[in-house]
């Protein structure tokens, strides 16, 4: 990536390449599927603080997954029509700051799930992160199959909701796993019919 087109940034476009760099569509999924298990485990009345901290912590683990996952795919990336135009493959930040930047969020999150919401929740987040960026990101190059594997840390913000909630997770929390899970396919399909 050029050097160049980095230093000369303007002001804005910088912190907002780091916002990009998040994925803001698809972290916002994962926060919406995180407060409707958080909600659906609650009892009659919603504690907005551990929620807020639940959101805080899931969003930071989302955020700083999608910035990796960009890291990873960076040479891909430039390869497509799609994702040209990523901050990596567009040189609007350097490779290097981008690692320092997604590790360091996911670190962040885990630690505010774990000191101010409970060990499953962050446990949870984590085990998202690791299968999203350690098997469905290296296999969607491999096999179609990843689209299969890809459709569990899809399907795991509820249950860190229910987690946050609850404390535990029972049988309501699986079948929001499943029902999100088996939901991803036919999301799979339409965005691969889109960009057939």
């Amino acid at each position: 990536m050029s050097t160049t087109r980095t230093a000369a940034l303007s002001s804005f476009e910088k912190p907002w390449a780091y916002v990009v760099l998040t994925k803001p569509d698809v972290t916002f999924l994962v926060v919406i599927t995180t407060v409707a298990g958080f909600y659906l485990a609650s009892p009659v009345h919603l504690d907005w603080a551990l929620l807020m901290h639940t959101l805080l912590g899931t969003t930071l683990v989302g955020a700083g997954t999608a910035a990796l996952n960009q890291y990873v795919e960076r040479d891909m990336d430039a390869l497509m029509r799609r994702t040209a135009a990523r901050p990596l493959p567009a040189g609007l930040l350097q490779p290097r700051d981008v690692l320092i930047f997604g590790v360091i969020t996911i670190i962040a999150g885990a630690a505010w799930l774990a000191l101010a919401v409970n060990l499953l929740s962050c446990a949870l987040a984590l085990a998202t992160s690791v299968l999203y960026l350690g098997i469905y990101t290296p296999l969607k190059k491999r096999t179609t199959l990843a689209t299969a594997v890809g459709a569990f840390p899809g399907a795991i913000p509820p249950l860190i909701g229910w987690a946050a909630a609850r404390g535990s997770l029972s049988a309501g929390a699986w079948i929001l796993f499943g029902i999100l899970f088996f939901w991803q396919f036919p999301h799979f399909m339409a965005i691969a019919w889109m960009y057939r």
